[in-house]
C-alpha cells in the first residue's frame, strides 16, 4: 500500500489463477485504487503488465498523483474515461487527456441531453476497450444518471468471464447510486422517479452476471452519492445480493422506487456547478497552482474589495482571534463539502491557514473547480487588522438558558442528526440553510448556536455574525461534550 497525503492508493498486480479444462491459466495486469477521502472518491488505474499501457477510470483533477503512479511503475497512460457525469467532483479526465496525449472515451448514452459537449470518443452499450491484454466492456447501467456506464474488466488470456466491474456510482458497498441528483441538485424536474425505475432496471439486469464478480465503486462512506455507503473498498456481486437492500426487491419495482427515493440526504449546493463543468467545455488545470503569500498591504486590499476571507484554523484558534466578517470553515476531511455547499463559485477567496496546509487546502479548492484563490494568510499577528474574539458559552452556562423564552437555542445539525437525539427545548435549523432562514433568527434576544463537535457551530457563528446577528454565542462542546457528561438527549 502507498499512501500519499490525504490520497490512499492500493496497487494489486493481480495474479489469479483458473481452471480451464485440464489447464491451469494465469491472469496478470496492474490494478490500482486511488482514494480521495476528503470526497470518498475513488479512482482506478489499470494497466497491461508487458505493453505498459494504462487506462485510468474517473481521475480526480489534480492528476499529478496519477502521473507519479505510471512513472514509478513504467506505464504510459494512453487512455482516460469516466463512469458518469459527475456531480460531486470535478473531473480531471481532460486534464490528464492534455497533459499525456491519452485519448478521452466517454459515455455516449443517455439521450441528447445528456451528451458531453466537448470532443471525445464516444462509448455505447457493448463498447470494447483494449488496454494490450486487457478488455474492458462497457455496460450501460442507467438510474443514477441517463449516460452511467459500468467498465467490466477482464484478462484475454483467461478464457473466462469479467473478474471485476469498476460501477461508479451505480453500485457501491452495501448501496446503490442514488436517482434523485438531477432533480435535487440539477433542476431536471420530474426526473427523480424515471431514474429510479432505471436503476431498478439496471440492477435486475446487472444482477444476471457471474455472482464471483469482484465490484469496485466509485464511492465510499462520506459521500452524498448514496445514503449508506460502507468503508470498504470492494465487494462482490454475491455479497451485494445478499447484503445490500437494494437487491432485495425482486420482482418488486415499485417497493424499490419507494425504499430508493426515500431518506437521501440533501446535496450540498456545489452539486449543480459539477454537473455543469463536467458536461460543458471548461479552462483546464494541468498542474497544482501556487497562491502567493499576502502581505499586509495586499491583504489590506483584499479586504477594502470586500473579498471573502475564509478562516481554515482550528475552531479554537478562531475562537480566540479572528478577522470581523470571515467565514470559518475549519480545515478538515469535508473541506471541499463545506466550502462548495456554503459558497457561491463567484467569489474571490483569501484563505487564512498555516503555510504548511497551502498546497492542501489548494487542492481540496480545485476539485471542486474552487479556483478564484487570490492569496492565502499565513500570520494574521502581521496583517495590522482589528481582530475579534468569539462569544462563547460553556455547558453550565447553556444549561441555564435551556427552556428560556429570551433565549433561542440553535441546533445546526442535520435533520437526522437532530430527530436522533437532541438536548430538549432547542430548535433545528441546518448549517447549510442558515442563511436562507436568516429570517428565523431573533435579533432581539440572545442566540446560542451547537452542533456535535463544534465545528459546524463556528461555520455558522460566522454566518450570523456576517449577517447582523450581534447578540450572539456558541457552545463549542456541542453533543458531544453534553453525552460524554451523561446528560440526556429527547428523541
Amino acid at each position: 500500500m502507498l499512501i500519499k497525503g490525504k490520497f490512499t492508493t492500493i496497487m494489486v498486480v493481480f495474479i489469479i489463477l483458473f481452471f480451464h479444462g485440464n489447464k491451469l491459466q494465469a491472469q496478470s495486469y496492474f490494478f490500482e485504487r486511488v482514494y480521495d477521502e476528503t470526497l470518498a472518491q475513488a479512482s482506478f488505474v489499470i494497466g497491461d503488465l508487458n505493453t505498459k499501457e494504462a487506462i485510468v477510470i474517473d481521475p480526480k483533477r489534480d492528476i499529478d498523483t496519477y502521473l507519479e503512479i505510471a512513472k514509478i511503475n513504467n506505464l504510459k497512460i494512453i487512455k482516460a474515461t469516466e463512469t458518469h457525469i459527475h456531480a460531486d467532483f470535478l473531473s480531471g479526465s481532460r486534464e490528464l487527456a492534455a497533459a499525456t496525449g491519452a485519448e478521452l472515451l466517454l459515455s455516449d448514452e443517455g439521450g441528447t441531453d445528456w451528451q458531453y459537449q466537448f470532443p471525445h470518443t464516444g462509448l455505447k452499450e457493448g463498447s470494447i476497450i483494449f488496454i494490450g491484454q486487457v478488455e474492458i466492456s462497457v455496460m450501460h447501467t442507467p438510474g443514477h444518471t441517463p449516460e452511467s456506464i459500468t467498465f467490466l474488466v477482464r484478462d484475454t488470456k483467461v478464457p473466462v468471464t469479467p473478474q471485476r466491474a469498476i460501477t461508479g456510482d451505480f453500485i457501491f458497498v452495501g448501496d446503490v447510486g442514488r436517482p434523485d441528483l438531477l432533480e435535487k441538485a440539477a433542476g431536471q424536474e420530474g426526473s427523480q422517479e424515471l431514474g429510479a425505475k432505471q436503476l431498478y432496471a439496471s440492477i435486475q439486469k446487472f444482477s444476471k452476471l457471474p455472482d464471483d464478480l469482484e465490484i469496485w465503486a466509485g464511492h465510499g462512506a462520506g459521500s452524498f452519492c448514496g445514503k449508506s455507503l460502507s468503508t470498504i473498498p470492494h465487494s462482490t456481486l454475491r455479497e451485494e445480493k445478499q447484503n445490500s437492500k437494494a437487491f432485495q426487491f425482486k420482482n418488486d419495482e415499485k417497493g424499490f422506487v419507494h425504499y430508493i427515493l426515500n431518506g437521501q440526504p440533501t446535496p450540498p449546493k456545489y452539486f449543480a456547478m459539477m454537473k455543469h463543468l463536467n458536461k460543458v467545455d471548461r479552462p483546464l488545470l494541468i498542474q497544482v497552482p501556487i497562491h502567493p503569500t499576502l502581505n499586509p498591504t495586499s491583504f489590506q486590499k483584499a479586504i477594502d474589495n470586500k473579498l471573502l476571507i475564509i478562516d481554515t484554523r482550528n475552531k479554537n484558534e478562531i475562537a480566540k482571534a479572528h478577522i470581523p466578517g470571515s467565514l470559518h470553515i475549519e480545515n478538515g476531511k469535508s473541506f471541499s463539502t463545506w466550502v462548495g455547499s456554503l459558497i457561491d463559485y463567484q467569489h474571490q477567496i483569501v484563505l487564512i491557514t498555516d503555510e504548511n496546509h497551502m498546497e492542501d487546502l489548494t487542492r481540496k479548492m480545485m476539485r471542486i473547480g474552487m479556483d478564484n484563490i487570490y492569496g492565502f494568510v499565513i500570520s494574521l499577528n502581521k496583517m495590522n487588522v482589528a481582530l475579534e474574539k468569539s462569544d462563547l458559552v460553556n455547558i453550565e452556562e447553556l444549561k441555564k438558558h435551556l427552556n428560556k423564552k429570551d433565549v433561542q437555542i440553535i441546533d445546526v445539525r442535520t435533520e437526522s442528526e437532530y430527530d436522533n437525539g437532541h438536548i430538549k427545548g432547542v430548535e433545528n435549523i441546518v448549517l447549510t440553510s442558515l442563511e436562507k432562514n436568516i429570517q428565523k433568527i431573533s435579533k432581539d434576544k440572545p442566540v446560542i448556536v451547537h452542533c456535535q463537535s463544534g465545528v459546524r457551530a463556528a461555520m455558522a457563528y460566522s454566518i450570523l455574525r456576517r449577517n447582523g446577528i450581534k447578540n450572539l454565542s456558541i457552545y463549542l462542546g456541542g453533543i458531544n461534550e453534553w453525552t460524554e457528561q451523561k446528560n440526556e438527549l429527547t428523541r
